[in-house]
């Protein structure tokens, strides 16, 4: 199946049945990904050549303020979508199949993971995967550990604390924390 063929249906459908043409195809471009993954994970590159890499395994040209420490890994990487100077951090986990979208000027700290898959709550139908993107508006900040579950948009300027689980959208200007995060402050608060 042709990748935009199956972007789009990935995106329309919003789920994957095990065993279906669909997901053996994103099975597929998996299977490249983290191989790629792999082969970046395991060298010794320099900032240019890892941009590179990256804009070759998400499909997408990078722009010099882009920046990654590795490791790195990607479950299909050809759903993610970086803006302009963004900063990934080493160990990050990004499990694009549902979609993964970071606004320019956004930090993402080491051991974040982007989940936006969850499996059906029947055990015999625990291969069907529900897809929702996850979105990073403009200048947010992701701490170190946190894990963002699937459908959430964390609003511009937020910040998330190191080791939350955020499982709801985060408003615009708001410190979040905890498992699950709730908001802690508002982020015009902590610039007096």
């Amino acid at each position: 199946m042709e990748l935009e063929k199956l972007l789009s249906k990935m995106e329309t459908e919003g789920v994957l049945h095990g065993g279906s043409e669909v997901y053996e195809a994103m099975t597929a471009v998996s299977g490249e990904t983290r191989l790629l993954c792999g082969q970046l994970n395991n060298g010794v590159y320099t900032d240019e050549q890892i941009r590179q890499q990256v804009s070759h395994i998400i499909g997408q040209e990078l722009d010099e303020g882009f920046s990654l420490f590795l490791p790195f890994t990607s479950d299909f990487g050809k759903n993610i979508k970086i803006g302009k100077n963004v900063f990934i951090n080493s160990g990050c986990r990004f499990q694009d199949q549902g979609q993964i979208v970071i606004g320019d000027h956004s930090l993402i700290g080491h051991n974040v993971v982007f989940a936006t898959i969850n499996h059906d709550f029947n055990p015999i139908n625990r291969s069907t995967l529900y897809l929702k993107p996850i979105v990073l508006k403009e200048r947010t900040w992701i701490g170190s550990n946190s894990t963002i579950l699937p459908g959430v948009t964390v609003g511009e300027n937020s910040i998330v604390a190191a080791g939350s689980v955020v499982t709801k959208d985060v408003k615009p200007n708001t410190i979040v924390g905890g498992n699950p995060a709730r908001v802690i402050a508002n982020l015009e608060d902590k610039l007096k």
